[in-house]
């Protein structure tokens, strides 16, 4: 990955781990995929490699991106889903032309129509999103319990009582801020 751009946080679940790609939405938003090329790149690290991307493509997965957060977030809430964000995610999944593939090892890969279509990677992202906002994959959509974060995420944990998008990250911030006002409280 090139240096000066902040790395992804990829999550197993391709519809959250985009979403992810503008994190502190509610503090001071740190943007994953500010040019094209960086698209390209979380899109080639996510199995769906394209060659090439431009601006309006780009737009495109913003757009995408940010209708995903607005209904995942909606359904994590139990609250209705935004009409805008629903119609957004459907037309990127009707305009994508990927087929999924077999491997040889027993695996699901996704084939695009061609190494330049990002609108055929954006169409199973927002395939993925339906299936998890539809509630048809085991697990939860939660969000973030951190005040400046709070991401969408898919909590696939026995418990389904996962807090944190990320423990590393949101997680382990809110575990550091514990431990210093315990500290500072002793003292």
């Amino acid at each position: 990955m090139p240096a000066g751009f902040p790395d992804f946080r990829l999550g197993p679940v391709l519809a959250t781990s985009f979403t992810g790609t503008l994190s502190e939405r509610h503090g001071k938003p740190v943007e994953r995929i500010p040019v094209p090329q960086r698209l390209v790149d979380w899109l080639a690290v996510s199995g769906l490699a394209v060659e090439s991307c431009t601006t309006a493509q780009l737009e495109l997965a913003r757009e995408l991106r940010e209708s995903i957060h607005a209904a995942a977030t909606a359904a994590a809430l139990h609250d209705p889903l935004p009409a805008s964000a629903v119609r957004v995610i459907n037309d990127r999944s009707a305009q994508g032309r990927a087929a999924a593939v077999l491997t040889p090892e027993g695996k699901r890969r996704w084939q695009l129509s061609s190494a330049t279509r990002v609108e055929d990677a954006l169409g199973v992202i927002a395939a993925d999103a339906i299936s998890i906002i539809a509630g048809e994959r085991d697990g939860r959509l939660a969000l973030c319990a951190s005040a400046t974060c709070r991401a969408a995420f898919f909590d696939t944990s026995q418990s389904r009582t996962r807090k944190w998008c990320d423990m590393n990250t949101c997680g382990n911030r809110q575990k550091k801020a514990r431990f210093n006002a315990a500290h500072r409280k002793s003292s």
